[in-house]
């Protein structure tokens, strides 16, 4: 048994004291899913950005540097950390506000119980098909560096995951970011270092790179093409149950608007390490055969020993981060999202079980992806655009808006995931997930109106019938008589406006009066 493999198995041994220590402090649904709403602004830092640095973010954006330039970071690491940092900024403390225990309480606090169930079934998809890509990178991260197969190093990294993430749920994931954020940072630095020593230095590092392997977009891409792949992981990463989860569970909404956006600065910063490796690595590896193993074959071919073996370690722990996230975030929204309303009676120890028992059930799932699976990137894109349109439009308009109702919601998912789904596998549009976007707007909106002017003219006629019916009373008085008439001109002008006539307001007195009038 090699170092390396002795290395990871010790620190997968610590991963089960935290886990095991913390969950003696789970007692509600809250502590598990949450950790119980009292994160505080380092570890929260830390946890959003180890769970985003995953085998995407090291093995993937690398190798896509490697082959295309620069232009193949347009997604990861550039338009994920843009994600990140909008969600801290504008999403964080409305969601925080709202008290939710899921992402998937809002659209049933805000829409209907029916869009919950519609958005979670539509989110939990996403998660696992992550999770799976990162459970792939640490079969092939293993495989490279201690000889053990894929195939048993994925089943591997699904256990491990599986028991520890069941056992301690988002407190034991937190902590383990923890740790597992420092473990990134320290062994990427200490690979660049080495990198750029045996380069001759920054000025020479740079000026070894061919210009055009600087240009921002591919040769031939189109602008449409440029945008779907900036909208993929920005839109995805606002929808994503992940890092909504940390959102949720800091102790206040500063410290979640904080956290956020530093753990998406701090995840830009440290993603430029790999963009880097796969920059230098046409001329440090040229005709490499399989572009995604460019970092593990630099450290390999440069680094000493003890080097080797910490840059081993935090590879390791950037997908460990990443995949337990995951799961737990998948096993949330079914356990919270459909169990519980199945079965609302539920003791706090039957929440805890049946998220557990989801997590293990998902980790399964997304171990037979990671097995089948062909690459890392291609699952990370389809995580992050499988349904996410629709349920992003939606998310839009019930946090920041009080228009439009549950038709409008159902209308703009289902449009999105149909447009998206038809324009990616069956008519090879070239910007499927813009194409998503706007259709799921344009659904929204025309429900909405649509919703709303019906709903007027249905009021605009029983005020209408009322105001006949009232106004051929004669023991009525001339102010009950007026405001009859207020009424039904109210009703009137809320149809013109496509309005319900209840969005415009009457005094408390008027309201008293109609409702003695009408008895």
């Amino acid at each position: 048994m090699n170092g390396i493999l002795l290395g990871v198995l010790a620190y997968i041994a610590l991963q089960f004291a935290v886990a095991i220590w913390v969950s003696r402090r789970i007692k509600t649904e809250s502590d598990y899913i949450l950790g119980g709403r009292q994160i505080g602004l380092s570890l929260a830092a830390f946890s959003v950005f180890a769970t985003w640095f995953g085998a995407e973010t090291v093995l993937g954006s690398a190798g896509r540097v490697y082959s295309d330039g620069l232009s193949g970071a347009q997604g990861e690491p550039f338009a994920y950390a843009v994600g990140i940092v909008i969600m801290g900024l504008f999403f964080a403390v409305p969601l925080w506000r709202g008290g939710l225990v899921t992402f998937g309480d809002l659209f049933r606090e805000r829409f209907s119980p029916g869009v919950e169930r519609l958005t979670v079934i539509l989110l939990v998809p996403g998660s696992v098909l992550w999770a799976a890509a990162q459970i792939r990178g640490f079969g092939q991260i293993m495989g490279t560096t201690t000889g053990m197969s894929v195939s048993a190093s994925i089943a591997l990294a699904a256990a491990i995951v599986v028991l520890y993430t069941a056992a301690g749920g988002l407190l034991a994931d937190i902590y383990s970011d923890f740790v597992q954020g420092i473990a990134i940072i320290v062994g990427l630095v200490a690979m660049f270092v080495v990198i750029l020593v045996e380069l001759g230095g920054p000025a020479q590092a740079l000026a070894s790179i061919e210009a055009a392997r600087f240009a921002p977009m591919k040769s031939g891409q189109t602008l449409l093409d440029f945008v779907e792949q900036w909208a993929i992981p920005i839109c995805g990463s606002l929808v994503a149950v992940e890092l909504i989860s940390r959102v949720l569970a800091c102790k206040s909404a500063d410290v979640a608007r904080t956290a956020t956006w530093i753990g998406g600065v701090g995840y830009l910063l440290v993603a430029l390490i790999p963009v880097f490796f796969g920059l230098v690595g046409q001329q440090l590896a040229p005709g490499l055969g399989e572009a995604e193993q460019i970092v593990p074959t630099l450290a390999q071919k440069y680094l000493p020993p003890i080097l080797f073996v910490m840059f081993a370690g935090a590879l390791i722990s950037a997908i460990l981060s990443t995949v337990d996230s995951a799961l737990l975030a998948a096993a949330s929204l079914v356990s919270h999202n459909i169990v519980l309303r199945m079965k609302p009676g539920m003791s706090e120890t039957a929440k805890v079980a049946s998220a557990r028992i989801g997590v293990a059930v998902l980790g399964l799932v997304a171990y037979a992806l990671a097995v089948r699976a062909e690459g890392i990137s291609a699952l990370v894109e389809l995580a992050s655009a499988f349904a996410t349109a629709g349920i992003f439009v939606a998310l839009v308009f019930g946090l920041f808006t009080g228009w439009g109702g549950a038709l409008s919601a159902y209308a703009a998912i289902t449009a999105g995931a149909l447009v998206w789904a038809c324009g990616k596998f069956a008519l090879d549009l070239q910007a499927p997930y813009v194409c998503g976007v706007l259709a799921a707007l344009l659904a929204y909106v025309l429900v909405t109106i649509a919703a709303r002017f019906v709903a007027a003219e249905r009021r605009a006629q029983a005020y209408h019938f009322g105001h006949d019916q009232l106004a051929d009373r004669p023991h009525w008085s001339s102010r009950q008589r007026s405001i009859c008439r207020r009424e039904h001109d109210r009703a009137q002008r809320a149809a013109a406006m496509c309005l319900d006539p209840i969005d415009i307001p009457l005094s408390s007195a008027d309201l008293r009066l109609i409702d003695v009038a009408s008895q």
